[in-house]
Parts: C-alpha cells; sequence; structure tokens
C-alpha cells in the first residue's frame, strides 16, 4: 500500500512538471482563402512555431502541391514517402509544402509536419501564390 501511495506521488509530480505541449494549430492566409492546420509535436514544428509569423512565396509543384522556402532550415525528423490531401511536409530541410492531392515522393521522402483541417482545394489551381502562416490563439 505504501508502495502504490509514493509510486503515484512520483508519477503525479513527474507528470506536473514534464513538458506537455497541446496540439498547436495555425492559420495559413493567402488570396484565395484560409485553412487551419494542426501541428505534429516534433522539434521541427516547435521551431517552425518559434519562426511564426511567417509570409511564404508558393509556387506549384507538379499540379499536387505548393511549395515554398522557409528563412531557415528546420530538424530533421523522420521521413516518409506517402502524403495525404492536405499533408503540411518538408521537403529537404527548409522546403515548406503543402499538398492539395494524395500521393508519394521519392527518397528520401517528407518530414510530417501536421495536415490541414480546412478546404486545402483552395490551392488546387495554377500559379504562384504568397501565404502567411501564423499561430492561431
Amino acid at each position: 500500500m505504501l508502495k502504490s501511495i509514493i509510486g503515484a506521488a512520483i508519477m503525479t509530480t513527474f507528470a506536473a512538471t514534464a513538458p506537455v505541449m497541446a496540439s498547436e494549430r495555425v492559420r495559413i492566409s493567402s488570396d484565395w482563402g484560409d485553412v487551419t492546420a494542426e501541428l505534429v509535436d516534433s522539434a521541427a514544428t516547435r521551431r517552425l512555431v518559434q519562426m511564426l509569423p511567417l509570409s511564404i512565396p508558393m509556387r506549384d509543384h507538379l499540379r499536387q502541391e505548393k511549395t515554398g522556402r522557409l528563412p531557415e532550415a528546420l530538424p530533421t525528423e523522420q521521413r516518409q514517402q506517402d502524403f495525404a490531401v492536405g499533408t503540411l511536409g518538408l521537403w529537404g530541410s527548409g522546403d515548406f509544402v503543402i499538398y492539395y492531392r494524395s500521393g508519394r515522393v521519392p527518397s528520401p521522402g517528407i518530414i510530417m509536419l501536421g495536415n490541414v483541417t480546412g478546404d486545402v482545394s483552395i490551392f488546387d489551381r495554377p500559379g504562384p501564390i504568397t501565404i502567411r502562416v501564423e499561430r492561431v490563439q
């Protein structure tokens, strides 16, 4: 019994002092409309959030994504090759990508940053666009 109480006290103390990051949300605004996105919890997204707000000139690439350069590289994370409609990713260490179609990229793949929760089809049109990314308070 005493061990259970001490164990519970230690776990409660640890849980209270351990950093907890709630799902960070961002707004992506453009002349074509606004969407929100939920970011995954990673070193790359924590660094991205520190850089906000950002304006990023984006160009269309392969009629599946909008891509633009970040002002500085983000930390590298595990990569994946598959992406879905609404995936926010990082190609290389400084290329921010919004996928408006599903697909697969070649090796080494993309770093997953998050998912758009709004209608990402606003980006499904040819041509460049400048986006603004900012935290949702």
